[in-house]
């Protein structure tokens, strides 16, 4: 997915909302938003939005000289996901559908982004728990999903943001966790999880767990590490949380189904969905190679 002109303002507020994190010197502020600014001028327009993304958050960590400016951040919610954790497993092991309950509950961990929002409270997880579990979510999707998962012998688990991490274990205890490898960030990006939000949420305990290689928020593959890449090409299912990973693979010809919140309108316009919906979505680059070859039979 390419850049929207809408993107921009994004990055800006993104580049001033690190630098405050990381820092009350408003010298260092001024600092990040003109250099921000500078290489916005020149933005290649036919990438995707990661890809800038990766460059900004490398020029403000240079800057402010901090590798982590999210990291209260990620504690924070972790420790929130962990302490939810109990009652969303119950949840999970006592309802009708344990697999459809897991993956509802996985797009409502979706909420916890910086690169999109602000500021978050805990009563808005909360919120979007509940909203998460009563909402709509088309039934034969869930079970395409599910058939995929029973088919398939290697499946890449791209995982999204810290706290996040938690409500996907959920998910993941739903799929056969012998065929299941867990990606994280290789080093801090926004709220991404690393290696060490994996630990935190217990999924190195149960699951193989690795690096791509990689600073970029979604999942850039030039980017990434030759070891990932391999595995990312040898998986025949791919399951991609959150924006970053959308913005990044939905013009890839994989097996992959994207779970997400459509938190922003460009995204939500690219979905052809409402702010706000709830994603479960098989690739759109797949299906076109599918429709094709129905096409020439």
């Amino acid at each position: 997915m390419k850049i929207f002109l809408d993107c921009i303002p994004c990055f800006v507020r993104q580049a001033l909302d690190s630098a405050r994190l990381a820092t009350d010197d408003e010298q260092i502020h001024e600092k990040v938003m003109r250099e921000v600014l500078r290489l916005a001028v020149d933005l290649d327009m036919s990438q995707s939005p990661p890809a800038i993304g990766q460059q900004i958050h490398r020029l403000i960590r240079k800057l402010v000289g901090q590798n982590d400016p999210y990291h209260q951040i990620k504690e924070r919610f972790n420790n929130l996901a962990l302490k939810l954790y109990p009652e969303l497993e119950e949840c999970v092991r006592e309802s009708e559908d344990s697999f459809a309950t897991a993956v509802r509950l996985a797009i409502a961990g979706n909420i916890i982004d910086f690169g999109v929002k602000t500021s978050l409270a805990e009563s808005d997880v909360e919120k979007t728990i509940e909203q998460s579990l009563n909402g709509l979510l088309d039934d034969n999707t869930i079970q395409e999903f599910k058939d995929a998962v029973t088919k398939a012998e290697k499946i890449l688990y791209l995982a999204d943001n810290a706290g996040e991490i938690v409500f996907d274990r959920l998910l993941i205890a739903q799929l056969p966790l012998e065929k299941v490898t867990v990606v994280v960030k290789a080093e801090p990006v926004i709220n991404d999880a690393t290696m060490e939000d994996a630990k935190t949420a217990g999924l190195t305990n149960i699951v193989e767990v690795i690096d791509n290689g990689s600073d970029g928020p979604g999942t850039i593959l030039e980017t990434c590490s030759q070891t990932f890449r391999a595995r990312f090409e040898n998986a025949d299912l791919i399951i991609a949380k959150g924006q970053g990973n959308y913005e990044t693979l939905s013009n890839i010809d994989k097996n992959i189904f994207f779970i997400l919140k459509a938190k922003c309108p460009v995204i939500a316009r690219d979905l052809g969905c409402e702010v706000g919906e709830m994603i479960l979505r098989k690739s759109k680059a797949l299906n076109d190679i599918v429709d094709l070859v129905k096409e020439s039979e």
